[in-house]
């Protein structure tokens, strides 16, 4: 390997949109590029469905990296569906553009580029490779069968991985437990967070509650990210119909898009809820709407980190999560919120009314997750990620640089 190459990284991703993966592999690229020689690669994000506003959130992201110093270039046939004639396109894509930018560590994103980089990496002789899954799919995701078949693909590629980035302990944790790496090749490496972005209201609360003809008074449980069967809203709005029992100017409002946005809609209507149950589709005002919240509830089946909990903490709100992933982590039960068994409405309804009706508990859960959220700031995940590119480039190489070509096509697809 030449000493031009020595600090270079590729990261591949199967897509960029406003979703965590996303948001955490750009915020990487912004924030080592100065250091190191970066280059993104990415599939066109069209299984995103973005509307216009969000795209131009994620293009103006793009556009900060590019002016950082990384460079950016797409992959069109890295799709998240699996699709065997793309795949193998995406692979071969992958495999050309490695040996082209000789890059001393790829570091790939997510399941299903992490499966295709990882292997291209390998056989175009990538020195390091090193992988963050932002939360694994060995179950919540898919049936039985699709799961222990993920999982034996990940035992498998971890033999050519040198290292694997976990977001939580409890991430960590089930890698080691479901056998698919060892300790050693386990490193725990936050999602940065823009802390300073969600401690202060962009605009007025209230004004943000009237536009969506919400009561002032009202009790308002807020939702933010992917209504898809995996994030679990539908038990959310299950525990709704025990919450209103007791607590009649309750308010949920879901934040996102997905799937189960008919199905909630049509839930609510049958409910006679309509005026109770807000969905605002996708919306680029995160920040405000956590301050609207009184209180943040994230019902998922298996989740990574959860940064979006970061954010509710980092606005000094409560926070009410299911007891899977890496929200064991952030969520300190009875001290910043509650955590309840993932697909049990009645115990999170019993959580979203005891902090509906005491406003005091709602302060003081706030205050502790202010305090927790600061240990979750771009800075010190950049940070981490420093030293161990750092650590992972001191190491001897796990594959022999010298299968690197000089004569491989530059062109993408």
């Amino acid at each position: 390997m030449t000493e031009d190459n020595a600090c270079k990284v590729l990261h591949i991703i199967t897509r960029l949109d406003r979703g965590g993966s996303a948001l955490n592999t750009l915020v990487t690229c912004r924030g080592l590029c100065r250091k190191y020689d970066t280059l993104l690669a990415s599939g066109l994000s069209l299984e995103s469905e973005m509307v216009l506003s969000e795209r131009r959130l994620v293009e103006e992201g793009i556009g900060e990296a590019r002016q950082k110093g990384a460079r950016v270039c797409t992959v069109p046939s890295l799709v998240r569906r699996i699709n065997p004639p793309a795949d193998l396109k995406a692979f071969w894509t992958l495999y050309r553009l490695i040996k082209k930018e000789k890059a001393a560590i790829v570091h790939t994103h997510s399941s299903k580029a992490g499966l295709l980089g990882r292997w291209a990496a390998w056989l175009a002789g990538a020195p390091h490779i090193v992988h963050t899954p932002h939360g694994h799919v060995f179950y919540g995701h898919f049936g039985s069968a699709a799961s222990w078949l993920f999982l034996m693909l990940e035992r498998i590629t971890d033999r050519i991985t040198d290292q694997t980035i976990a977001l939580t302990e409890a991430e960590r944790d089930d890698y080691i437990r479901f056998r698919v790496s060892k300790p050693e090749k386990l490193v725990v490496i936050h999602s940065g967070v823009e802390i300073e972005r969600f401690k202060t209201p962009a605009g007025a609360p209230d004004a943000l509650r009237r536009s969506l003809r919400i009561s002032k008074n009202a009790a308002v449980v807020g939702f933010v990210g992917w209504l898809l069967p995996i994030k679990d809203p539908l038990t959310l709005l299950s525990a709704m119909e025990q919450v209103w029992e007791k607590v009649e100017n309750a308010v949920v409002v879901f934040v996102g898009k997905g799937e189960l946005a008919p199905v909630l809609k049509k839930r609510a209507e049958a409910l006679g809820a309509e005026k109770k149950v807000i969905l605002t589709g996708w919306r680029p005002d995160i920040p405000a709407l956590m301050h609207m919240f009184d209180m943040f509830v994230l019902p998922s089946r298996n989740e990574g980190m959860g940064r979006v909990l970061v954010e509710a903490m980092a606005a000094g709100k409560p926070v009410i999560g299911s007891r899977t992933g890496g929200i064991t982590d952030l969520i300190k039960h009875g001290e910043n919120g509650y955590l309840f068994e993932p697909g049990n409405a009645a115990e999170l309804a019993k959580f979203i009314i005891e902090i509906a009706q005491k406003p005091f508990l709602r302060k003081q859960m706030g205050e502790k997750g202010r305090v927790i959220a600061k240990n979750y700031s771009i800075e010190r995940m950049i940070q981490m990620l420093d030293e161990l590119y750092t650590a992972v480039l001191q190491t001897a190489p796990a594959l022999d640089s010298s299968r690197y070509s000089q004569s491989n096509p530059a062109h993408l697809d």
